[in-house]
């Protein structure tokens, strides 16, 4: 029956409505294990991309681009070729429905709502590795085999290669998050390439699984944004000015030119931060110091591709085509300081995940692997059960109170405070205490010390144990006429002042008086 396109349009903004409510019906929920509440993100991620490819839909629809919708309206208004004829667009349209009912006569009407409701009990499949635990780890054990193996990943210490100089598991899980502190020579190769765009593929399918509500690409556009101005202005860290077209002797070498003036002052840098300067322009490294600091010198007014090719080691590239080589190397250089201004952010994002990797590594490594299956069993027992704390009803056959865990106390305990007796107090509107210990706490608490001033007596000790209004009214009484409370009594209530400004009842003046004391 929804064939029609405004039909379409209306079950479409239905559907987007109901969504809407069920999300905020997943999200009253109140959870309290993290696998439920991933599960829970992703629920509400699927309804959120089925709205907004509905939401495209609709806005097709509403475009009109092929004037179907505007065609179907003209129709429902009876408008044909011939005219308005409102009376026969009617009578065909619910001939239509009845043609449709008596061809489909068991056809039944399909409830919605449960349709709907079963997407909160889904569970959606969330693939994780054993390391990562429900996304609790990360697992780097690939791209730690990749970087170790690696030369931008071997030590600095200048040790020859061997298993034993390279960095542990743990030492890495510090380092990858810091590309910067990696030597630009080494991250132009593509071994290094490779490297940078698999640990960004693998944090960015990581953080689409643990957060799954997180707008990912609103947050690359904005580091796009920012990495693209500090390029421009050559702060990004670890890469120097952005726009270099070439190579340039200040940058690529330890000597900077502009500071000499002539090649004796040149001269004085040494043989071997020379050669270094050579070597690294491509020029040939040889000859005595003067030849040396000559051949140098030449860079600062000639650029490189300008230079004679006898000036160039053999084997080396001589920069003829510095345009279009440096270049190439300037947008490869750019697309790998992009990826690292990416898994940065991405490190800051899930630096908690990151901490806990730590501490979880750490653990590891003071654990035997029998201590470690132990360990991985109950955490699945502890997972489970806390799942089905909230589906289970909670068994309590005798009724005992609930302790602060939200489950019944023991039976001991209960039977230790006899908390199997109730007393109630007529006093405090019938309210009833259970145990002791609650019924004498209960005389100082506000309920009992409300009840007593409704009935204007004075909550003194006088009336502990006494409940009933009466027996408290005729207690008071007596109170009242024992101490005489409505009589004057010169003797102790008529005051009298000394001397000195002390302050006396008259017995007690008179009696001092008497004595010759006053």
């Amino acid at each position: 029956m929804s064939s029609t396109l405004l039909e379409t349009t209306r079950a479409s903004h239905e559907e987007v409505e109901r969504l809407e409510r069920l999300i905020v019906k997943e999200f009253q929920n109140d959870l309290t294990s993290s696998k439920d509440r991933l599960l829970q993100s992703h629920r509400v991620r699927n309804m959120i991309d089925t709205i907004a490819s509905t939401s495209h839909k609709l806005v097709d629809i509403y475009e009109d681009k092929d004037h179907a919708r505007k065609d179907e309206i003209a129709a429902l208004g009876g408008q044909t070729a011939s005219g308005t004829n409102v009376f026969s667009a009617f009578y065909d349209r619910l001939k239509e429905i009845r043609e449709y009912h008596r061809r489909h006569p068991a056809a039944r009407v399909v409830d919605v709502e449960e349709q709907y409701e079963a997407l909160l009990k889904e569970e959606p499949v969330i693939e994780f590795t054993g390391e990562e635990a429900h996304g609790k780890y990360l697992d780097l054990h690939e791209l730690y085999n990749q970087y170790i193996n690696a030369k931008f990943g071997m030590p600095r210490s200048g040790k020859k290669e061997s298993e034993d100089s390279h960095i542990e598991y743990s030492t890495y899980l510090n380092l990858f998050s810091q590309p910067q502190k990696i030597d630009r020579k080494l991250k132009l190769t593509r071994q290094y390439r490779e490297y940078t765009q698999n640990l960004l593929e693998y944090l960015v399918y990581f953080f689409q699984r643990t957060e799954p509500l997180q707008d990912l690409d609103k947050i690359f556009s904005k580091v796009v944004t920012e990495f693209e101005e500090q390029w421009k202005d050559g702060k990004v860290t670890g890469w120097g000015g952005g726009q270099d077209t070439g190579p340039v002797p200040a940058q690529d070498t330890s000597i900077d030119l502009d500071y000499y003036t002539t090649v004796e002052e040149l001269m004085q840098v040494g043989l071997e931060k020379l050669k270094e300067a050579l070597a690294s322009l491509g020029l040939k490294t040889g000859g005595t110091l003067q030849q040396r600091a000559e051949r140098l010198f030449l860079t600062k007014h000639i650029p490189l591709e300008k230079l004679e090719k006898k000036h160039f080691a053999k084997g080396s590239r001589v920069p003829v085509q510095n345009g279009a080589a440096a270049l190439k190397e300037n947008i490869n250089s750019k697309e790998v300081a992009l990826m690292e201004a990416k898994i940065i952010k991405l490190c800051t994002l899930l630096s908690e995940t990151i901490e806990r990797t730590k501490e979880n590594v750490e653990k590891k490594q003071a654990l035997t692997y029998e201590e470690m299956e132990s360990e991985r069993q109950e955490e699945e027992m502890q997972a489970e059960s806390e799942s089905d704390d909230d589906d289970q009803q909670i068994y309590n056959p005798l009724k005992l109170p609930m302790g602060w865990d939200g489950k019944p106390i023991p039976y001991w305990l209960y039977k230790l405070h006899g908390l199997g007796q109730e007393f109630k107090c007529e006093i405090c509107g019938n309210y009833s205490y259970w145990g002791r210990r609650a019924y004498e706490r209960h005389f100082k608490e506000f309920r009992h010390q409300h009840g007593m001033r409704c009935l204007n007596i004075p909550n003194t000790k006088n009336f502990n144990e006494i409940t009933s209004i009466e027996e408290a009214k005729e207690l008071w009484k007596r109170i009242q006429e024992r101490q005489g409370i409505n009589k004057w009594r010169p003797d102790l209530e008529e005051e009298y002042e000394d001397k000195e400004g002390n302050i006396y009842n008259k017995k007690t003046f008179t009696d001092l008086q008497r004595q010759g004391l006053i």
